[in-house]
């Protein structure tokens, strides 16, 4: 009951981010740049890793959400630049620069290995109740927003519609969201819950609303996998809910694609 008792708070935060993070991850695959919450999240790190090198570690996040303006901004011309080179080349050049950024300014930090290390991982296991007060604060305004202009961010991924603001603001609450979820979970936890789970939910159906649902329950499922194996056998939390992620997708795509031949057979 005592173990039971402190998984409660992750898994509360990792319903969180799954809620908000499959959702947008469905407007990332229906504008096909799949690796933007990577680039997006890295480039917020360079934030954080400016903040520790500093001597400023307990304003992170506010350096963290000036850069996440900055890669709000910069990514809300994405479609401009896609008329000059391929835009998911462009976001590959982004992620680099900021991923060897972070490593130029933590190697000149005393413990710039393990700084790196978390906020790549995170620990969502040490989440305390006023982190989840403040997610769930968050998280709420950021769905709230998202949920009453749903039609007009839709028409901007789907490419029916075009307007610098409305995708600096899309990009931006993003990014505000991402500052949060890298501090509580790592770069690479934020980008699993952000596109395997609507991954998973868009190759079992074509249904927006069905891709939600089942893309959360994956997540969730997966979710309490890894905190359960983790907390026991004491591993990584992150790689492990990567890993059962990633294990269930290709499990599904193998019966899809078994399905798919036995069809045409």
């Amino acid at each position: 009951m005592e173990n039971l008792s402190f998984l409660m708070v992750p898994f509360i935060g990792c319903v969180l981010l799954i809620l908000l993070h499959t959702y947008f991850g469905v407007h990332v695959l229906e504008r096909g740049i799949i690796f933007v919450d990577l680039t997006l999240a890295q480039f917020i790190s360079v934030g954080a890793a400016t903040a520790i090198f500093l001597g400023n570690e307990a304003s992170q996040s506010i350096y963290a959400l000036v850069f996440a303006v900055i890669g709000a901004l910069i990514l809300a011309f994405s479609k401009r630049i896609s008329k000059f080179v391929y835009i998911e080349a462009f976001i590959g050049v982004l992620y680099i620069f900021s991923f060897a950024t972070s490593i130029l300014i933590l190697d000149r930090t005393p413990h710039g290995l393990e700084e790196l290390k978390n906020i790549l991982n995170g620990n969502i296991l040490w989440i305390t109740g006023k982190d989840l007060i403040t997610m769930f604060t968050l998280y709420t305004i950021i769905g709230v927003f998202q949920f009453v202009y749903r039609k007009k961010f839709m028409a901007l991924s789907q490419g029916e519609h075009s307007s610098f603001i409305w995708e600096f603001l899309f990009f931006l609450s993003f990014a505000v969201m991402l500052v949060n979820s890298i501090k509580i979970a790592g770069i690479l936890q934020v980008f699993s819950f952000l596109i395997i789970p609507a991954l998973i939910g868009k190759i079992t159906t074509k249904n927006p609303v069905q891709i939600l649902l089942r893309g959360w329950l994956v997540g969730i499922i997966a979710s309490i996998a890894g905190m359960i194996v983790s907390y026991k056998f004491d591993i990584s939390t992150s790689s492990l809910i990567v890993a059962f992620l990633s294990i269930i997708f290709f499990i599904i795509l193998g019966i899809r694609m078994k399905q798919k031949y036995v069809c045409n057979q």
